[in-house]
């Protein structure tokens, strides 16, 4: 496996928490307070999330995950804060199937 499959999905697992915790706060924001509309709020997530979806499926495939698994990491993505514990834990585990690049040898 390579490097940027685990990074993708890092990156993609902290931007889709962020955007869960703002569309969070907009949701209680609307009922609690009668503040405005979330329907923006609610499409960047919504497709934030599909993308998190498709590279967690990717990261998921080469580290060969069993399902239950790749069920957990994906509803990490749908529960506010949970990102923020298994994202981490996900990145330790699958560093270790990371590949090194073959070092070339000096020339002489």
């Amino acid at each position: 496996m390579k490097q940027n499959v685990l990074t993708r999905y890092r990156v993609m697992a902290y931007v889709t928490a962020i955007w869960l915790l703002v569309f969070t706060v907009a949701i209680i924001a609307k009922y609690a307070f009668d503040t405005g509309d979330t329907m923006v709020i609610s499409q960047i997530h919504g497709v934030l999330f599909i993308v998190y979806v498709i590279f967690a499926f990717d990261l998921g495939s080469k580290a060969k995950w069993p399902f239950g698994k790749l069920l957990w990491v994906l509803a990490a993505g749908c529960i506010p804060f949970a990102s923020f514990f298994v994202e981490p834990k996900v990145s330790r585990e699958a560093q270790a199937l990371v590949t090194k690049p073959a070092v070339e040898p000096a020339k002489a």
